[in-house]
């Protein structure tokens, strides 16, 4: 039996509907924060509730005792952890908010999976751990050089892993993936915005004049790599970059978006935000060499994809991010 954190959200949802196809037991927690639409969550998780798989526990992983319980009167074998507070920009305005929900909730789940017999801890790091560098792609053994709150509370996270599990029975992974997108995906991601400032006529920001590079990777690829990982037992803490390895100019994103949008874009050009990374460009090289062989979905068919659900959606207040 699995334990999901953070099923609710982007990733976590997505990997849930993957094991639930594969007919795995799941127990999913999520405290439903209100960091983007709660609605939005609810929709994820009543997806979820159809399968017999499926058991929710809505519930924050700083409450030590209902945590504590769920895995004393579980079989649970592997836990997958992607809860976090997430947002760059966000992290400067309420930095308590991701000490308690990265840093804390993170100690106490790492605690807890000590004390029982786990057979696997994959913990969801974040690329922006490894800030801007000189050299690309970057590889797993660079120096982190976090340029926000948000991803010092994830290296933060990386060492009380270490600290903690280095020396246990339980084997633990630790992935950093790289600029997620897809259907269901955050609406303060570029894709989503970009789509749903079209629907409502909306001036869409581009900062850093469109200078950007983004290492996108596609939702799908991601969960399928996550599920081989946690196949991976042995001793070790592993280290692994999840990345398509392609990165793209997002003024070259927003050409391809413009190609496929009947509707005119209103772009307003800014200079780069604090605390954001100018290129995010990752080696999947130790990766590959894990999984074998593995083919990546281009960035055109990705994009499709997400269009296609988006038209369903479009109309989901939920969707509007004011951040």
């Amino acid at each position: 039996m699995y334990i999901v954190t953070g099923c609710a959200g982007f990733i976590g949802f997505h990997f849930s509907k993957f094991l639930i196809k594969r007919k795995t037991k799941i127990i999913g927690i999520d405290n439903l924060n209100s960091y983007y639409s709660k609605n939005y969550k609810l929709d994820r998780i009543k997806i979820l509730n159809k399968s017999k798989y499926f058991k929710f526990y809505k519930m924050d992983l700083n409450n030590k005792n209902k945590l504590s319980s769920i895995f004393e009167n579980n079989k649970i074998t592997k836990v997958i952890h992607f809860a976090a507070q997430p947002g760059v920009i966000y992290s400067y305005k309420n930095p308590e908010s991701y000490k308690k929900n990265n840093v804390n909730a993170t100690k106490n789940l790492v605690q807890i999976i000590g004390k029982n017999k786990i057979k696997k801890f994959i913990f969801c790091s974040s690329s922006s751990v490894y800030g801007d560098h000189k050299k690309y792609p970057i590889k797993e053994n660079f120096k982190l050089k976090p340029i926000n709150y948000y991803a010092k509370t994830k290296v933060e996270c990386e060492n009380i892993i270490r600290r903690k599990l280095s020396n246990s029975k339980c084997s633990t992974s630790i992935i950093r993936p790289f600029t997620v997108y897809g259907p269901f995906g955050r609406p303060d991601m570029l894709l989503l915005k970009i789509m749903t400032n079209l629907t409502y006529q909306k001036k869409i920001n581009v900062y850093n004049f469109g200078e950007h590079f983004r290492d996108f990777t596609y939702i799908d690829d991601v969960v399928d790599i996550v599920f081989k990982i946690s196949k991976l037992l042995n001793n070790k803490i592993n280290l692994f970059n999840v990345c398509a390895s392609n990165p793209l100019k997002i003024s070259n994103v927003i050409n391809l978006i413009k190609r496929n949008q009947k509707k005119k874009m209103q772009l307003n050009y800014l200079k780069k935000r604090k605390g954001e990374m100018h290129i995010t460009y990752g080696s999947n090289l130790k990766l590959i060499k894990f999984i074998k062989k593995y083919k990546f979905t281009k960035f055109d068919v990705g994009y499709k994809k997400t269009s296609t659900w988006f038209k369903k959606y479009k109309n989901k207040r939920y969707l509007r991010f004011s951040n």
